[in-house]
């Protein structure tokens, strides 16, 4: 969902969500839109942003009041736009996120679409992924040691002491945000998970098999990577038969998202909707 003023009672939201056993709840950012932006849009048929995407509010601040009135479902920001953020400030923030909400904290991060909001925000568009990269690997340093220092061709800073460290360790699950085949090399690289928009069960499947390939050449383990595709719940959230599908694809879990359910939850209509999709979770049980 996307919190604004518009969307209500956010702690009757994310209560809400859990008491409907929701697995996880997302959040996504977009810090700034730059008015005379002139970047298309690449996910509604006109490439015109919808018009709530300026209303977002800070997802760590909306994940921190969530973390304080539930306590199993899992947080995550969907997705995290690493390259308009400090590196130092972010790795304190998530780290104390983490620790306060009991180890709940997932990481969903990307490198964003929009140049003009990237490049107002102070980085180059043009090197924004090898920066999301840099950051994420500048993260699992100040989060598990008590000396850190980096020294990447973007993100640099001495050593220094960053607490408190996360709960979990090595540090909240990361998973990354994009598509096509170099999304799969720099998952394979650097991530603990990825986060497509898919299609179908059978879009996920083949790009899964490549995934793992990826992963076992650099001696990675293909099985610990986090699979959680997002995907269109249309009027009623995937049937059982689609659940088993994406499961057989490799996904973990499934994050209901679409550009209309979007609107609607950062249009008031959150609650609604998690009425609506909770007989999806109960379809979940039986996969």
């Amino acid at each position: 969902m996307a919190p604004t003023a518009q969307s209500g009672n956010l702690t009757e939201i994310v209560r809400a969500a859990e008491e409907h056993g929701y697995e996880s709840l997302w959040f996504p950012e977009h810090p700034v839109i730059p008015v005379a932006m002139k970047t298309a849009f690449p996910f509604t048929p006109d490439h015109k942003l919808p018009e709530h995407y300026g209303r977002w509010a800070d997802p760590f601040i909306a994940l921190a009041l969530a973390a304080a009135v539930t306590s199993k479902i899992k947080l995550g920001t969907g997705i995290c736009l690493l390259p308009e953020r400090e590196p130092l400030i972010t790795a304190k923030v998530v780290a104390t996120l983490d620790l306060f909400s009991g180890g709940r904290l997932i990481l969903g991060v990307g490198a964003g679409w929009l140049r003009e909001e990237t490049e107002v925000m102070g980085a180059n568009f043009g090197s924004r992924w090898k920066r999301t990269r840099e950051t994420v690997e500048a993260f699992r340093l100040l989060w598990t040691q008590k000396e850190a220092t980096y020294s990447g061709e973007i993100v640099r800073f001495p050593a220094v002491r960053c607490e408190p460290k996360p709960l979990q360790q090595p540090g909240p699950p990361i998973l990354l945000g994009a598509h096509g085949p170099k999304a799969l090399e720099r998952v394979a690289r650097t991530y603990d998970g990825w986060m497509p928009l898919v299609q179908s069960p059978d879009e996920l499947r083949q790009s899964v098999e490549q995934l793992r390939e990826l992963a076992q050449q650099r001696g990675r383990d293909p099985g610990s990577l986090q699979i959680s595709p997002l995907v269109d719940p249309g009027d009623a959230g995937p049937s059982l038969a689609d659940l088993k599908a994406f499961r057989q694809a490799g996904a973990q879990r499934l994050i209901l998202l679409s550009q209309q359910t979007v609107a609607a939850t950062a249009d008031g209509r959150a609650l609604e909707l998690i009425h609506r999709f909770a007989s999806v979770v109960e379809r979940a049980r039986a996969v």
